[in-house]
């Protein structure tokens, strides 16, 4: 990767068939269409890709057919997360190996409970570092329960050469992230928010210079990113307040079912199937989902039409 990456690097969903098997050719009209969505790179294998219910032999198939499919065209994060230091640097001299520009992580977490001291944290993030060239995105999420102090992710920048991305989508996102630039400085290469954009106008304030969204709507939401880049902040503002409704609802009511659900009824995939302990969408949520997409006239809708 030649360039810093910027705009919008949405997660992939994982299509499964009817029956929950991967669907491999699914895996590439996602791609596909992604693509022809207009983002800056993407990011497979994260938790809306139901990273969690996929085997080992699933993601390293899955990552093949999406570097090969992707061939170059945009950039391709591979998300590497896990508790075990050792398979997670395994995971990234695969990813790597495979063609990946980039790789995701979160800290190394397994229940409330079980949670490495700072220094465990430091040392995990280092392992990966110390095993590829390839940038490294730390991602500080809500769902792991782990606490991790500006000052803490702010060392690790400044020591570890490959570590110069950051996702950082917990509770007031942007005073962490605007800390975090502050401290870090030029250690601080792409800072980047997720939530599904939720917060994305604050972060862009505070210095976000893009967003990890899902993969419903990229095309809309990286307007807004790109006006507040370029210094057009009415126009970010006005494709904010269009898009804040949907945002909202994927955020709030839908969870990763809600790109499934557009992608399949657009024709992208065959079916929005969801591994089980996860529900599918009740019609009430679904019914409003459509709603609000297709007054956005998204893309997914028509692209497999």
């Amino acid at each position: 990767m030649n360039k810093v990456l910027t705009g919008i690097l949405p997660v992939a969903p994982t299509p499964f068939t009817a029956t929950g098997l991967v669907d491999e050719e699914g895996m590439r009209r996602v791609i596909d269409c992604m693509i022809d969505q207009g983002v800056d790179a993407i990011c497979i294998l994260a938790n809306y890709s139901e990273q969690f219910l996929l085997s080992d032999a699933e993601r390293a198939l899955l990552t093949r057919v999406s570097l090969e499919h992707a061939a170059g065209r945009v950039p391709i994060i591979v998300t590497i997360s896990h508790f075990s230091t050792d398979i997670v640097v395994q995971r990234a001299r695969e990813a790597q190996a495979m063609g990946a520009a980039m790789v995701m992580m979160m800290a190394p977490y397994h229940g409330v409970g079980l949670q490495p001291a700072a220094q465990g944290i430091v040392e995990h993030f280092a392992a990966v570092d110390a095993a590829i060239d390839i940038p490294i995105m730390l991602q500080d999420a809500p769902l792991s329960g782990v606490n991790l102090p500006v000052e803490l992710i702010a060392r690790m920048a400044r020591d570890m050469e490959s570590l110069s991305y950051f996702k950082i989508e917990c509770p007031f996102a942007a005073d962490k992230l605007a800390a975090l630039i502050d401290m870090a400085g030029d250690h601080i290469e792409g800072p980047f928010v997720g939530e599904e954009g939720v917060t994305l106008l604050a972060d862009l304030d505070a210095g976000a210079t893009g967003c990890m969204t899902s993969a419903m709507f990229p095309e809309e939401v990286r307007k807004i990113v790109m006006s507040q880049l370029e210094g057009d902040h009415a126009a970010a503002l006005a494709q904010w307040k269009r898009c804040i409704p949907l945002i909202n609802h994927e955020n709030r009511q839908c969870g990763l079912r809600a790109a499934k659900v557009i992608f399949a009824e657009g024709g992208v995939i065959q079916s929005d199937h969801v591994r089980h302990p996860l529900k599918p969408m009740s019609e009430r949520t679904r019914t409003r989902l459509l709603q609000l997409a297709g007054e956005l006239d998204l893309m997914a809708l028509r692209w497999g039409k």
